[in-house]
């Protein structure tokens, strides 16, 4: 008997910005699994150029997100987080599963409203928080969370996006400059700490300097942790670092590159959860989880 190989997932990309044209676009064009059936855009000659880049179809407008939906089995976003809740939760409601980005709104009930659709309609959901996909952090997450016995995590993620004569093309982004660090770089460090030290019993926010905020959270195992993030440090001071410490010594986050490599296995993890039933760690529900934590920090410091 001759076995079929699996039928390629048909993946909608909605947003044609840097991230969809530097990260998605290409991981989503190149992937033997997956063929990009089109691409969406506010702005119909976006749309149009990145569409012709990947050589597929341009949607743009009302109707062309409906078209798109129909084109598609599953939708990958790359939208400004209060953009894309409530075209997810539209496009879980019509059967298509989701490859989200983080985070995955910036309010609960906006986060809420894409799980429900999800949980309705039973498909599947990814959220791409690049540490937990990039070959290097994700194998070192997974080595950790079977370690026992953390005692402290302190977490930098300090950028300087917003730095005079920064000409980091995410600068330009609304609603991080809106947002600021807590909102953009807080997920990719909950991400870490959470699958490692278990969920947030606790949490205790400050505010620093320029965008900074501060967190202090009590985990589920009883450990503790220190978070700082930023976005508009000054150069000199930009960093990023997660150092664990526990029985065992201490365990420092590795360093990672490659995020179309990443966003490909983000893909990978879709399609398993759509061909097998089974939920992975960081899909919707995990995205609501954060934005709650990250919600509950604003409120406390007044943000």
């Amino acid at each position: 008997m001759t076995t079929l190989p699996p039928t390629p997932l048909r993946i909608g990309l909605v947003g044609t910005g840097p991230w969809a044209r530097n990260t998605q676009a290409p991981a989503l064009a190149a992937h033997p699994g997956v063929v990009l059936s089109g691409v969406w855009g506010r702005r119909p000659e976006a749309a149009e150029e990145l569409a012709a880049a990947h050589g597929t179809t341009a949607y743009s407008g009302e109707a062309g997100i409906d078209g798109l939906f129909a084109a598609s089995d599953a939708v990958a976003f790359a939208l400004p987080p209060d953009v894309q809740a409530p075209l997810a939760a539209r496009a879980a409601a019509t059967g298509r599963h989701l490859l989200l980005d983080k985070p995955v709104a910036t309010t609960v009930a906006g986060a809420r409203e894409v799980v429900r659709a999800v949980e309705q309609t039973k498909v599947a959901s990814v959220v791409f928080c690049t540490l937990r996909f990039a070959a290097e952090t994700s194998a070192w997450i997974d080595e950790q969370a079977a370690v026992d016995g953390w005692f402290t995590a302190r977490a930098e993620w300090i950028g300087a996006l917003f730095a005079p004569g920064e000409t980091n093309e995410y600068a330009a982004s609304p609603w991080r400059r809106d947002k600021g660090g807590l909102w953009d770089v807080g997920p990719h460090v909950l991400s870490v700490l959470i699958p490692v030290l278990g969920d947030v019993a606790r949490l205790t926010a400050a505010r620093g300097p320029s965008d900074t905020t501060h967190l202090v959270l009590r985990h589920s195992s009883g450990a503790s942790s220190t978070v700082t993030l930023a976005l508009g440090a000054p150069v000199g001071a930009a960093a990023t670092e997660i150092v664990l410490r526990g029985e065992q010594g201490t365990a420092t986050l590795p360093r990672w590159s490659d995020p179309v490599g990443g966003f490909r296995a983000a893909v990978d993890a879709l399609i398993h959860s759509v061909r097998m039933g089974d939920r992975h760690p960081c899909d919707v529900r995990f995205g609501l989880r954060l934005t709650e934590l990250l919600a509950e920090a604003e409120k406390q410091t007044g943000a």
